[in-house]
């Protein structure tokens, strides 16, 4: 049967959503998602819950020797998932012509037909502005404006303006990465002091490697949406390299915390082992650029930022032991 022909989409930018052909179904009929899991799965919750964990290491590396305040602790949680839900629905709704383009991206809810773009702008704006207000109410000022200025970096900067345009996206959108340890870190102690940059420096510098080791992985489905990523075609082990270096490059902040700070020990030594195996994974990429090579980098990339954060959550555990 000949396929329908591509329909342009009013209010985005100048291309015809041409829908990939549909995989023959097989097998049992498959379930149609509800509703709710259409507007959970706008959230990206994989995506929240690691802004979540790097909103409490940035809290815990405010200063490791002081007693939480878990009140506040709860109320930056809920008002960062409310803030990262949003962007995250925010970006669903502007990407929607590139979703559908991608194998990886086009089972999401709007290119799936699940949710229309009004649901889910509304929703996204509507969460967002929940989150803000309860981040200014709660928080102090410096935690509400790393929080706020982070979803503008990855909604307005990253996502509208940088994506589509520049290879620089990833790196110049990796703030809104490092605003939740900011947000974190100010909620714990009312300012931003270096551990707290220096581990959103750490994000900051972990962003190009984990999204570049994927776009490798994936290049055939950033090339059809004429994303432009790092891995162009005819660069691809000039890309390889370029994402082992970038990623190396996350041992100087590490390091940095033995050397600028104190008490922070148990973090320097967890952190430091697995910058090494994460640079020694990047390192196969400076011999192969194949799938299973960049997939295996960007799948324990995601595992090395939550082990850092879970560092900074031992390190101040470290300091409640009675024999301290």
């Amino acid at each position: 049967m000949p396929s329908a022909p591509p329909v342009p989409e009013p209010g985005r930018p100048d291309r015809p959503i041409e829908r990939p052909p549909e995989p023959r179904a097989e097998g049992p009929e498959r379930k149609v998602p509800s509703r709710a899991s259409a507007y959970l799965a706008l959230t990206k919750p994989g995506i929240t819950g690691l802004i979540l964990l790097m909103a409490v290491a940035g809290f815990f590396a405010g200063d490791p020797t002081y007693p939480a305040d878990w009140l506040r602790l709860a109320e930056l949680l809920v008002a960062g998932a409310l803030a990262s839900a949003g962007a995250a629905a925010l970006n669903h709704w502007y990407d929607r012509d590139l979703d559908v383009l991608m194998r990886r991206t086009r089972f999401r809810p709007l290119p799936s037909d699940r949710l229309s773009a009004r649901e889910v702008l509304s929703f996204g704006l509507g969460i967002t502005a929940l989150g803000w207000g309860l981040a200014a109410w709660w928080l102090p000022l410096l935690s509400f404006l790393a929080l706020a200025s982070g979803t503008l970096v990855y909604v307005g900067v990253y996502t509208i303006w940088l994506k589509r345009r520049t290879r620089w996206n990833i790196v110049i959108g990796g703030y809104a990465g490092s605003a939740p340890v900011l947000a974190g870190c100010a909620a714990a102690v009312g300012s931003f002091n270096p551990a707290g940059i220096l581990l959103a420096v750490l994000v900051f510098l972990w962003t190009p490697p984990h999204f570049w080791s994927l776009a490798l992985a994936l290049k055939d489905d950033y090339e059809r949406a004429q994303l432009p990523m790092l891995p162009a075609p005819g660069e691809l082990l000039r890309s390889g390299r370029i994402t082992f270096y970038s990623g190396a490059l996350l041992l100087l902040p590490t390091v940095a915390f033995g050397f600028l700070l104190r008490d922070y020990a148990v973090f320097l030594a967890l952190a430091l082992a697995l910058g090494f195996w994460f640079t020694y994974l990047l390192a196969g990429l400076l011999r192969s650029v194949e799938r299973p090579v960049a997939l295996r980098s960007f799948i324990f990339s995601g595992l090395y930022l939550t082990g850092v954060a879970l560092a900074m959550v031992v390190n101040w555990l470290a300091y409640r032991l009675p024999f301290r």
